[in-house]
């Protein structure tokens, strides 16, 4: 295992890793070689389904349903004549 010094770490980012690390359950060391890790890793997310991602938010509000308007005939298309 190798080890690494940050030094001149803004005691700003140094108070925002630690609360992170708490809510993590986690000690700072430990918080700080996951960040690293997903940093750096290989592995790219799966894109994303908008419209699976959409139902699975809405889904549990429940549907609507619509009323359609009655569609007529189409219009002439402009004469760019």
């Amino acid at each position: 295992m190798a080890s690494i010094t940050i030094r001149n770490l803004d005691d700003e980012v140094r108070t925002r890793l630690r609360a992170r690390a708490a809510e993590h359950n986690r000690s700072m060391e430990e918080e700080v070689r996951i960040i690293l890790l997903e940093a750096v890793s290989d592995r790219q997310s799966a894109p994303r389904n908008l419209a699976k991602f959409t139902r699975e938010c809405f889904a549990p509000l429940g549907g609507v349903d619509l009323e359609l308007p009655p569609r007529g005939p189409m219009r002439e298309p402009p004469d760019f004549s």
